[in-house]
C-alpha cells in the first residue's frame, strides 16, 4: 500500500527538496508540483515526489489525525 504523507520542506536545492515529519527526513522531487514552493511550507510527498502544497494549519491537522489512527488507540 503506498501512501502520500503532509510534510514540512526543511531545505530546498532547485527541484530537489528535503522534507520532514515526525522527526523523519525524506528526499522528493518538486519536478510534478505546478505551484512555487519554499523551505517552510507543507506538501504532500508520495513515492518520492511532492504532489501538493498545503495550507499549514490543514497540513498539520492531517498529520495529527493520521497519528491517531496509526496508533491503533480507540477513538470513541
Amino acid at each position: 500500500m503506498c501512501l502520500a504523507v503532509p510534510m514540512k520542506i526543511v531545505s530546498r536545492d532547485g527541484d530537489n527538496i528535503i522534507a520532514e515529519v515526525d522527526g523523519v527526513s525524506k528526499e522528493a522531487s518538486l519536478m510534478l508540483l505546478g505551484e512555487d514552493v519554499e523551505v517552510g511550507d507543507y506538501v504532500i510527498v508520495h513515492a518520492g515526489f511532492a504532489i501538493s502544497k498545503l495550507d499549514e494549519e490543514y497540513a498539520k491537522e492531517t498529520i495529527s489525525l493520521m497519528k491517531e489512527v496509526f496508533s491503533g488507540e480507540d477513538m470513541a
